[in-house]
């Protein structure tokens, strides 16, 4: 495992190698590493042989996924979520479905949260241009349009945007 600088740690109970497994497979420029597995009389919440920690980079960020064990202050909030730039509506779809399947769920806004329920922001490129461009009368239509939406629309955005 190469350290960085800023890693991003994930807890969970007991599915930190699934949960990287999970991630490697949604994303696509995502990759496993190493899974560092509990020696016999390990951690309480780990069996001999389970992975303590399994690494998977997305897009060159790496997240490390933690069986932490139940933990109260451990459970996924909507304090910290993660963005995922998409260049058309197709990759915005594509994203979607993948983190919205098998127990994750739509909420507002373009974001979802996945099955771990870790919360996910599926922009597509469109909605920062429209919203932060020099026409603030159309940033402001854009704006109350996507405040309409689960999934976001590009088609949508863009007619807001032209009126």
């Amino acid at each position: 495992m190469a350290v960085k600088k800023i890693t991003t740690w994930l807890w969970f109970d007991n599915q930190a190698e699934e949960a990287a497994n999970y991630y490697a497979s949604v994303f696509r420029n995502a990759q496993m590493g190493e899974v560092v597995r509990a020696p016999a009389g390990g951690e309480p919440y780990t069996k001999e042989g389970q992975a303590l920690t399994a690494e998977v980079e997305i897009e060159g960020q790496t997240f490390m996924c933690l069986n932490g064990g139940p933990h109260p202050d451990a459970t996924p909030n909507d304090s910290v979520s993660f963005q995922v730039l998409c260049k058309d509506q197709a990759e915005v779809d594509e994203y979607w479905s993948k983190l919205s399947a098998d127990g994750g769920r739509e909420v507002q806004c373009g974001w979802v949260k996945d099955r771990y329920g870790f919360s996910w922001q599926i922009v597509p490129e469109a909605l920062p241009r429209l919203m932060f461009g020099p026409d603030r009368e159309a940033a402001k239509r854009v704006t109350e349009a996507m405040m309409k939406m689960v999934k976001i629309d590009v088609v949508a955005l863009e007619a807001a945007a032209n009126g």
